[in-house]
């Protein structure tokens, strides 16, 4: 298991700060790992329950007598959506006691979603999202075959960390399984199996475009409310990132629709059965593949530190991804190649939007001037330059 040392001490930040912390993300993502390891670090010892066992919720029927006497020590929740009621005993017993680290709580689902079951503790809880791994956490600088593999594995740790593509791929296939069989059911969604499978596949092979829901309904037979509530349904489970269009009023018609991408790279090769680098790069997934990578590991990493969108007009000008900090708009176009063009539309989408900055994201190779405040960075240095001290700013 490689260390994800970066996410323990940002854990470890917010344990100091808040009284609670929720940490979610989809399952397999490593949540528990890194839950454990924060736990074998604190003294007095903490205490894990996970709430998936009869065993653990039944020590919780009565939750104030068993955890009031925990008050010095780091309490883990694991799987708390199993158990929406406990926040609001958590509530009480961190009033009584405001003292910060108390309570660390892992959810398999958005914390748009959890924050639902836990309005109780506003003002005493923060939510950190897990994302699978990260440039920053397996490629070195220079390794192009590492983020490369990453590309075309995924970040969760198992696909990843496999003996061969063949391998990582069968472990792809039975997670896709396991969630559409067992786990979005038991996150609420109440649609047969053979439903969700063909939605998932069908968010596929539109992966990196704008939402087209009359269509997708169409081709499954349902209405479009029930389309939406699906799409909403595998974004809260953190396996579909919705990232809205960019509406600033410019004069200009603009498309207003959200795009959407399955958010693991490995996961959308599967559900496209592509097993190795070859495969993906022959298929027409790829260029939209390669671009939910780069916009996956920039927002994983910034979170909620940024304000992100796309921005496309009805006649065709467009920019991936426009991020907004403090002010400054920053534009970042994803192209699959090592020799990427300065093309009109771009320079129109720069000037609409009014980027300061605008990096040109590639797979690998150098780093390059393209124009006056254009750069074409390949993806990890990209993170490492651009994202990584976004997020720390």
């Amino acid at each position: 298991m490689l260390d994800r040392a970066p996410w323990a001490a940002l854990l470890e930040s917010r344990l100091r700060q808040f009284p609670a912390v929720a940490l979610v993300g989809s399952r397999q993502v490593g949540k528990t790992s890194l839950a454990k390891r924060l736990l074998a670090g604190h003294e007095p010892k903490g205490v894990y329950l996970d709430l998936e066992l009869e065993e653990n919720r039944a020590k919780l029927a009565d939750p104030a007598g068993y955890l009031r006497p925990l008050a010095d020590r780091l309490v883990v929740l694991d799987e708390v959506q199993h158990l929406p009621e406990i926040f609001a005993t958590l509530r009480g017993l961190i009033d009584e006691q405001r003292a910060p680290g108390r309570f660390l709580v892992l959810g398999s689902a958005a914390p748009s979603m959890l924050a639902q079951t836990s309005e109780s503790l506003a003002g005493r809880i923060d939510y950190v999202e897990l994302p699978p791994f990260g440039v920053l956490e397996v490629v070195l600088p220079g390794d192009d075959d590492a983020a490369r593999r990453l590309w075309i594995r995924g970040g969760y740790p198992p696909s990843f960390l496999a003996a061969s593509d063949a391998e990582s791929l069968v472990w792809r296939d039975a997670f896709i399984r396991s969630y559409i069989e067992r786990d979005l059911p038991q996150l609420g969604v109440r649609v047969p199996a053979t439903t969700t499978g063909r939605f998932w596949k069908m968010l596929a092979h539109c992966q990196a475009q704008t939402w087209n829901g009359s269509k997708i309904a169409s081709s499954l037979g349902v209405s479009l409310p029930t389309i939406r509530r699906y799409l909403d349904a595998m974004t809260d489970a953190c396996l579909v990132r919705q990232l809205p269009p960019y509406v600033a009023n410019l004069g200009k018609r603009l498309v207003k629709s959200p795009k959407t991408y399955v958010k693991d790279s490995g996961v959308l090769h599967a559900l496209h059965g592509l097993p190795d680098r070859d495969a993906v790069l022959g298929h027409p997934v790829a260029g939209p593949s390669f671009e939910g990578f780069v916009v996956e590991q920039t927002l994983g990493l910034l979170g909620d530190r940024v304000e992100a969108a796309y921005y496309r007009t009805q006649t065709g000008v467009e920019m991936d991804l426009v991020l907004t900090v403090r002010g400054e708009r920053i534009g970042v176009e994803v192209k699959l190649t090592t020799a990427p063009k300065m093309e009109k539309g771009l320079r129109t989408a720069i000037a609409d939007v009014g980027c300061r900055r605008t990096y040109v994201v590639i797979p690998s190779g150098e780093r390059f001037r393209m124009a006056e405040g254009v750069e074409a960075i390949p993806v990890a240095q990209f993170v490492r330059e651009v994202v990584l001290p976004l997020r720390a700013g």
